[in-house]
């Protein structure tokens, strides 16, 4: 596996792979690697010659209650995982390299209609900064194909209209959520709970599954739905941010017409915020 860290070196090894008619399957990351992430990579593996994983904790996407330097940075056990994983290539860009200009100065990249609601109101410009750098590392790494989990919806939906409105001529692949034997979505933040709040944020797994079962079984009024997942939640000691069943792909609120739905809750357990999705076919 070859370890990147400039943007002149990760372009030059792509085109190399491409001429030899290699196809180039991309994984963007902030690091801190888990299992989810790694299914990833082993899902490009399965559909390109070739795989490059970035390691980049973008400051873009924090804001200003959020503390950047706290997020957990193990590059180091990230390198033995993605070698474990069959990654061909690790880009490891600077900050300086990917905003020489500084954040202020920064031309941006902002997709209307889905950045500014769910997660992007409770997190002014977060969207904006990650469609920034994704688009940068597009750029940079010029890959045929872009793989992300689905257990951030939100931003999933956000890239594939960013991919499609840039005509970057790349596909986004969306990979199903990661989970623990308890139903808890795997996630870098889950660092952050104690071994009793796991057990707890397994409730919004178990919640989104009653709230399937139930539409599943015809159900149509999406809003006391909604409220009945609340009040599950917040017995169960959460503080809620937002729970949601919504049109999977505008995001806005479900109809009896739509047949693809999506329920997204975004809740805290003590200090941490969690997010999690269900989808529902009818």
């Amino acid at each position: 596996m070859q370890v990147i860290d400039n943007i002149a070196g990760m372009r030059a090894l792509t085109h190399e792979w491409k001429c030899d008619s290699n196809s180039v399957g991309f994984v963007p990351t902030m690091g801190n690697l888990h299992e989810g992430h790694l299914t990833l990579v082993k899902r490009a593996k399965a559909h390109n010659h070739k795989v490059v994983v970035s390691i980049f904790v973008n400051p873009m996407q924090f804001g200003q209650n959020e503390d950047l330097d706290a997020y957990p940075r193990t590059i180091n056990a990230d390198k033995q995982k993605l070698l474990e994983a069959g990654a061909d290539a690790v880009f490891l860009p600077s900050v300086a390299d990917m905003y020489p200009r500084g954040l202020e100065q920064q031309t941006y990249v902002e997709v209307p209609g889905l950045s500014d609601i769910l997660c992007g109101a409770s997190r002014p410009g977060h969207f904006r900064g990650v469609a920034t750098v994704v688009a940068k590392l597009f750029n940079m790494v010029r890959p045929d194909d872009a793989f992300f989990g689905e257990k951030d919806f939100q931003q999933l939906q956000v890239i594939r209209l960013m991919a499609e409105d840039l005509s970057t001529g790349i596909t986004i692949h969306g990979v199903p959520t990661q989970r623990s034997d308890s139903g808890l979505a795997l996630s870098s933040r889950n660092g952050y709970l104690s071994d009793e709040q796991k057990n707890t944020a397994a409730t919004i797994y178990a919640s989104m599954q009653y709230a399937k079962q139930a539409i599943e079984s015809g159900e149509r009024d999406y809003l006391a739905l909604e409220k009945v997942l609340q009040e599950k939640l917040a017995q169960a000691g959460f503080r809620n941010d937002y729970i949601h069943i919504v049109n999977a792909n505008t995001l806005q609120a479900a109809s009896t017409d739509d047949s693809h739905l999506v329920i997204l809750v975004a809740a805290y357990l003590g200090t941490t915020r969690l997010i999690d999705n269900l989808q529902v076919h009818l």
